[in-house]
């Protein structure tokens, strides 16, 4: 079995040797060298080779005859050859010397043909290579002259298209090079000129401002003469007018390459048309600015840079000088950058996609409101002038309004100028406090002489007085009253006036302007005006005449308080009968005033009583005079004198007063006199003293039956010495039977007469029995009178007792 395996082995090989390529056939001689059978294998290969060669003998002798047949053709052939390869040698000799020259002019063409090649390629080149010199050129040009945005789009172009199609030349390599260091000097060269573009409008800001509510309040002015509705609807005009036609025109303005982002606005003449803010204002370096940091994809960097230079110059706009309170135009300067800042901020909204939003410039107007109103409150409480709160209103009203005009939000300011509005109503309150009391400083207190018809209408035309008797005497006549009453009612329309011009385009409703008007006019009248007529009626060296006056001019002013309503209705054209209308509370004020006078028109009589009281000086040890009769004391005699005078200036007042002022008088007068008598430094008092008393007396009541002041009933005023006459006739009759016998009952004869005065009385004469004589127990009438005045003290004791019980 081996053997045969071998042989087929042997004999696979030998076929694969014959049917293969030599160059293949070293695996096939590798195997068999690498079996053990090799000797056999040769043998084989012997044997095959032997065969082949056989095979290859009987096929030669076969077809030799052939083969010398072809060899004898061929011999012949040969000679043909000769032949023929010397006719084409002699051919291609003639073909050489004849195309000589064609070969020679071929060489040239070929030489032609290179040459147009390479002019062709030149051109080609040169074709691609040009465009990029010239735009190059054009970079150059455009960066010389600052016109960085085109430049950066030319850079743009030259990198993305023509340098690929150029090739890779030096001078592309050098521009390819050169490009980013380019792109960063535009970038840089860009952000320096928005730099200086930040500085100049915050420099300029003020101007900025001051022509957009130039404009504001010139469009405020038409809208008033063109429409007659008041202008309670300005500012909610949204977008409309003077801001809208600013925004319009701030649009880029051709581009100077010098622009610093403020053009020069010549102020030598004021023509009639306001420059809007475009004419101070070249936003080209934002606008190029965020174009070429658009193109260099750092917009989100530009943004972000642009807001928070622009939030630290906010900050420094909002931030007050420290003397801003002090002149109108410290305050117009704030205002001014301020309207600036948000002008240029609203106009950058409007002309740039994203550069700022509404929510950033809402951010900005919220930082900037809450600083602008603590500001405000803070400086504008260190005013004490109404003129400049006044116009610093109108700054802040024509302020608010230009704001709102570009759509801000202003509600806050105008609630803060209703703070100010108290603030402005007590600055006037001390103003018409110093006017007032100038008035009454100035006052004669007497009555105003008037001598033509003129001069009656002047008076009557400055305060509402009506005298239908007055005007029918001849002149010259007088006026109730003095300079006060007119000059006090003339100051009181110059206060409303004040209000009034303070509640002007505040956007209020005419109730509510009628209403703070009145409350403003209360506390004139309940505060201002009242402390002036108590400092009128308490200040020194003022006389009854002066307070006489007072009573009658605050009658008149109090008549004078339905025509001051009426006047506040017709300036607010709020009907005085409104529902829920505030009244004025001047009838009270007056009131209050003249009931102070009245008081103290009671206190100056009786203190000048008794500064002639204190003239009295009685012999309280007088005997009892003979027949003749007594006369009254001087002092008395000539109070009573000083009382007729006094009260005859009591004419022009109320009726009640005059009354009251005489029995204030004569009851002082009583009861000082019953002091005297029961004053406990007079310890004894004869018969004598009391007849003098009882002489005075009755001179008071004859002073009292004469009427000194009309209007009392019968014998009224005598009431007011009655203590005084009982207890006198008393004492003067000896008519302690009487009084003892009917104390307590209506009908006593003495019935105002006090047991305990009495008794005190009787005491002092008591002491004057017993010292006034060292021999009365020598005399009967006197012992009996000693034990008449012991028997009427105890009488009186046990009265007291019993009725104490």
């Amino acid at each position: 079995m081996a053997s045969l395996e071998t042989a087929a082995e042997h004999e696979r090989i030998l076929r694969e040797i014959e049917s293969t390529d030599t160059n293949c056939i070293g695996p096939t001689l590798r195997s068999v060298y690498d079996g053990q059978e090799h000797g056999l294998f040769m043998e084989k290969l012997d044997a095959r080779i032997r065969n082949h060669d056989r095979e290859i003998e009987k096929m030669c002798n076969h077809h030799f005859q052939g083969f010398v047949d072809s060899i004898t053709e061929l011999l012949k052939v040969r000679g043909e050859a000769q032949k023929l390869k010397s006719q084409v040698t002699e051919t291609n000799r003639h073909l050489q010397e004849n195309g000589k020259e064609l070969t020679t002019s071929m060489e040239e063409l070929r030489q032609c043909r290179v040459q147009q090649r390479n002019i062709a390629t030149t051109i080609d080149k040169l074709t691609h290579c040009l465009p990029v010199l010239e735009m190059y050129s054009r970079l150059q040009e455009q960066m010389k002259a600052k016109r960085y945005y085109p430049a950066l789009r030319t850079l743009e172009q030259l990198e993305q298209t023509c340098l690929p199609k150029a090739g890779q030349y030096r001078f592309c390599s050098i521009m390819a090079e050169n490009i980013p260091k380019l792109r960063i000097q535009i970038r840089d060269t860009a952000m320096s000129q928005l730099r200086d573009f930040l500085e100049s409008i915050r420099k300029h800001s003020d101007k900025i401002g001051e022509t957009a509510m130039k404009q504001a309040q010139l469009q405020r002015s038409l809208d008033s003469s063109v429409s007659p509705q008041p202008r309670v609807l300005l500012g909610r005009r949204g977008r409309k007018g003077a801001p809208a036609a600013i925004r319009a025109g701030m649009g880029v303005n051709s581009l100077s390459e010098h622009d610093t982002g403020i053009l020069d606005v010549e102020d030598e003449e004021e023509e009639d048309e306001v420059p809007g803010a475009q004419d101070l204002v070249d936003f080209s370096p934002v606008y190029r600015c965020l174009h070429i940091y658009t193109v260099l994809g750092l917009r989100d960097v530009f943004e972000n840079y642009y807001r928070k230079q622009r939030r630290k110059q906010a900050r420094l706009v909002l931030q007050p000088h420290s003397n801003m309170h002090e002149t109108l135009e410290g305050y117009r300067r704030y205002f001014n950058q301020i309207v600036g800042f948000f002008v240029v901020e609203d106009h950058v909204l409007h002309t740039t996609q994203g550069l700022v939003n509404r929510a950033y410039v809402e951010e900005l107007w919220e930082l900037a409101l809450s600083k602008i109103v603590a500001a405000l409150r803070t400086h504008s409480s260190y005013c004490d002038d109404p003129d400049l709160v006044l116009d610093l209103k109108n700054l802040i009203v024509l302020f608010a309004d230009t704001l709102q005009g570009y759509g801000f939000p202003v509600s806050q300011l105008f609630d803060m100028l209703l703070e100010i509005r108290e603030q402005y109503g007590e600055i006037l309150l001390k103003r018409w406090n110093i006017t007032f009391r100038q008035v009454i400083d100035q006052d004669n207190y007497s009555p105003i002489p008037v001598s033509t018809e003129k001069e009656y209408r002047q008076y009557t035309s400055q305060c509402p007085f009506q005298d239908p008797e007055l005007e029918k005497l001849p002149f010259p006549k007088k006026l109730p009253f003095s300079e006060f009453v007119p000059k006090v009612y003339c100051q009181l329309k110059e206060f409303i006036y004040a209000c009034l011009k303070y509640s002007e385009d505040l956007h209020l409703s005419s109730t509510e302007v009628d209403d703070m008007i009145r409350k403003s006019t209360n506390l004139l009248l309940t505060r201002t005006l009242s402390h002036c007529l108590q400092y009128a009626i308490k200040k020194k060296n003022v006389g009854l005449a002066e307070l006489v006056q007072v009573i009658i001019n605050t009658t008149h002013l109090e008549q004078s308080c339905h025509f001051l309503e009426e006047f506040i209705s017709n300036i607010t054209n709020v009907p005085p009968d409104t529902v829920n209308a505030t009244k004025l509370y001047g009838t009270s004020t007056f009131k209050d005033a003249r009931h102070a006078a009245e008081a103290e028109i009671y206190t100056s009589l009786n203190a000048k009583i008794d500064q002639f009281l204190q003239l009295a000086d009685y012999d309280w040890m007088a005997a009892v005079p003979g027949g003749e009769n007594l006369a009254a004391s001087d002092y008395l005699i000539d109070l009573i004198a000083f009382l007729k005078s006094t009260f005859s200036v009591f004419t022009n007042l109320p009726g009640k007063v005059a009354q009251t002022a005489c029995m204030s008088s004569c009851k002082h007068i009583s009861t000082s006199l019953m002091q005297l008598l029961l004053d406990p430094e007079v310890r004894q008092i004869s018969m004598g003293a009391l007849h003098q008393l009882d002489t005075d007396v009755k001179e008071c009541e004859s002073f009292a039956r004469a009427g000194p002041v009309a209007g009392f009933q019968g014998d009224t005023l005598l009431l007011a010495f009655s203590d005084l006459r009982q207890l006198l006739d008393l004492f003067t009759q000896w008519d302690w039977s009487t009084y003892l016998a009917d104390y307590g009952k209506p009908t006593c004869k003495y019935l105002r007469v006090n047991p305990h005065t009495a008794l005190a009385l009787l005491e002092k004469m008591k002491e004057t029995s017993r010292k006034n004589n060292v021999f009365a127990q020598f005399r009967k009438t006197d012992r009996d009178r000693q034990k008449l005045i012991d028997t009427v003290i105890k009488q009186l004791r046990n009265l007291i007792a019993q009725h104490h019980t």
